[in-house]
């Protein structure tokens, strides 16, 4: 018989993943609506709320392989909306920086995008909302340290 413990952490990752799966999919089919899959989306977000970036850091921060990331950087310059800069005191370092046709875009959709979000996640209120972001970092926090 699985313990109390066990069943509960179990019930709570179902819950946790259809959560996710749910939320992460209507957010998705919203980006696909602007042209964008949610890679270019969250890079174009990143270069547009950050300002310029290294390449080589773009992937952590929008947590994409880096094999994958000049694939997108790529496809972004492609559409127009970010153009590269080889950093003039490291050769081997090249920023990304977001475009007047990419910030014109993100003017246009970040704001509808916004309130995407907000009414997926209107069923909790906004103390719940923080007490879910506390949570859940206390639960990845606690995951990272275990080997």
């Amino acid at each position: 018989m699985v313990e109390q413990n066990e069943a509960l952490s179990l019930k709570l990752f179902v819950i946790l993943t259809r959560a996710h799966r749910t939320i992460a999919d209507k957010v998705a089919k919203d980006i696909r609506s602007y042209g964008l899959n949610t890679t270019e989306f969250g890079v174009l977000e990143l270069l547009y709320n950050k300002g310029e970036q290294p390449i080589q850091q773009i992937g952590g921060r929008v947590l994409l392989a880096s094999g994958s990331m000049t694939y997108v950087i790529d496809k972004l310059e492609k559409k127009g909306y970010i153009r590269r800069r080889p950093c003039p005191d490291d050769r081997r370092v090249i920023y990304a920086g977001i475009t007047e046709q990419g910030h014109e875009l993100m003017e246009t959709i970040f704001p509808k995008h916004q309130e995407v979000l907000t009414r997926l996640l209107e069923g909790v209120t906004d103390e719940e909302k923080q007490e879910l972001m506390t949570l859940l970092k206390k639960m990845s926090f606690y995951a990272q340290k275990l080997e």
